[in-house]
């Protein structure tokens, strides 16, 4: 096999390549678009809940106030408590959700970049 037909093979190898790279990374950032779009509606999402929290609770206050005065204290302990135990619960589940994570697809175009560069002559 001549030098010339192996560096013209490896040439469009590194092409083919680089056209992949490319179209990987414009996935890419297609797809973390549509991440920042799920983001904006996770906030909207948030809001309905804070909503329904501030609901929930002023509906507790209501409770509290219908009550008898030696039921009050009880009840608002156990409202209270209710109340701390979902926002551990709700933190617990966030905190594994946050854990960082690398960029969408990145080990792949860093494994393409090195690929590209091993193809070129």
């Amino acid at each position: 096999m001549s030098a010339g037909l192996l560096h013209s093979a490896q040439s469009l190898l590194a092409g083919v390549v680089g056209l992949v790279r490319t179209r990987l990374q414009l996935f890419s950032t297609e797809l973390q678009e549509e991440l920042s779009r799920l983001a904006l509606a996770l906030i909207g999402t948030v809001a309905v809940l804070l909503l329904a929290a501030l609901g929930v609770g002023f509906a507790a206050l209501a409770l509290l106030i219908a009550l008898g005065e030696e039921q009050r204290a009880a009840a608002a302990g156990v409202i209270a408590l209710a109340f701390i135990a979902l926002a551990a619960a709700a933190w617990w589940s966030f905190r594994s959700l946050r854990r960082g994570k690398p960029r969408v697809l990145d080990a792949t175009l860093a494994e393409l970049e090195r690929d590209q560069e091993a193809l070129k002559p």
